[in-house]
C-alpha cells in the first residue's frame, strides 16, 4: 500500500497523503485560527523538562503544542515518513542495507489540558512523577504500546489513586 501511495504522490506532486494518526489534528487540518497557550514559554520549557525525565528520549520526542482544553492531555503520533518507512521495510523481509529503523514516535503535549497546568503546579517531585507517568500510560494505553511490566505498573498506580 505504502509503494501505490508513493507512487501516487510521485506523479502528481500537488497532492500528498496523510495518515489521520500522523499528528495532531491542529497540524493535520490547516486553518485560519490559532489557538493560544494557556501557560508561558518559560513553563513550557519547564514542562518539557518534567516530561523528558520520564521517557525513553531514543524512543520519544516532546513537543509542546497549544491545543484545544477539550483534546487529550497528551497525544502519542507516528510520522508519517517514519511509518512508511517501517511499512516498507517490512514488506522487504525486515532486511536493509542500513539496518533496522528505530520505532520513534512524537509525544504532543497539549499546554492548554488542565491535567498539564496540574502538573506544572505540583509542589511535590513524587506526586508531579506520578501524575506524568499517569498521563503517559494513558496516552501509551490508547494507541496500544503499554504491555509488559509497564502495564502493571500503571494498574497498581491507578489502584493506588482510587483508595
Amino acid at each position: 500500500m505504502s509503494h501505490l501511495i508513493s507512487k501516487l504522490e510521485a506523479e502528481n506532486t500537488t497532492v500528498q497523503f496523510a495518515r489521520v494518526d500522523s499528528d495532531i489534528i491542529e497540524k493535520l487540518i490547516e486553518k485560519d485560527e490559532t489557538t493560544i497557550s494557556k501557560i508561558s514559554e518559560k513553563e513550557k520549557e519547564k514542562l518539557q523538562k518534567f516530561i523528558e525525565k520520564e521517557i525513553n528520549k531514543e524512543k520519544f520526542t516532546v513537543q509542546i503544542q497549544d491545543m484545544s482544553s477539550k483534546d487529550s492531555p497528551i497525544v502519542i503520533t507516528q510520522s508519517e515518513f517514519m511509518r512508511r518507512m517501517k511499512e516498507q521495510q517490512h514488506l522487504s523481509g525486515g532486511m536493509q542495507m542500513f539496518g533496522a529503523m528505530p520505532e520513534t514516535y512524537n509525544l504532543a503535549v497539549n499546554a492548554n489540558h488542565s491535567l498539564i497546568t496540574k502538573v506544572l503546579n505540583e509542589k511535590t517531585k513524587k506526586k508531579r512523577t506520578n501524575l506524568i507517568n499517569q498521563i503517559l500510560d494513558l496516552a501509551l494505553l490508547s494507541q496500544g504500546m503499554l504491555k509488559g511490566e509497564s502495564l502493571t505498573n500503571f494498574i497498581n498506580r491507578s489502584v493506588d489513586l482510587i483508595k
